[in-house]
């Protein structure tokens, strides 16, 4: 996935704001599980949702106003209930600015328990590995 950053996405030195890495990797996730042909909002009708469990994140390289920034972003761990994902974010001279691991966990959203991925999307998931 491909973003530009925007001057809100920045601090006063024009340097991205590090909570905004993690805004960008989200929003790759939500690509990502869509372009395997899943809409969170249906999901949530169907009472499932991922949240994140944790995270591990690197800041190697400040992205700056106005670069174009490529986000990888691929499965390293899928359970019955749970994925890892690792997600890299790099400029367009392909030098690598953020790197994350990410822990999903799929819950109910009404009782907040873990529930099982279902096996639509747990099928998926493993053709793309």
């Amino acid at each position: 996935m491909k973003i530009r950053v925007y001057y809100e996405d920045t601090d006063a030195g024009g340097i991205v704001y590090h909570a905004n890495y993690l805004k960008f990797i989200e929003r790759a996730r939500t690509e990502w599980l869509r372009e395997l042909g899943f809409e969170q909002d249906h999901l949530l009708e169907q009472n499932l949702a991922f949240v994140v469990k944790g995270i591990t994140a690197d800041f190697v390289k400040a992205a700056r106003f106005n670069e174009t920034l490529s986000i990888h972003t691929h499965i390293v761990q899928l359970k019955g209930a749970s994925m890892k994902f690792k997600q890299i974010i790099t400029n367009s001279q392909n030098e690598e600015c953020f790197c994350a691991e990410v822990k999903i966990a799929c819950i109910n959203p009404v009782t907040l328990k873990p529930s099982r991925i279902p096996a639509s999307i747990l099928g998926e998931c493993k053709r793309v590995i």
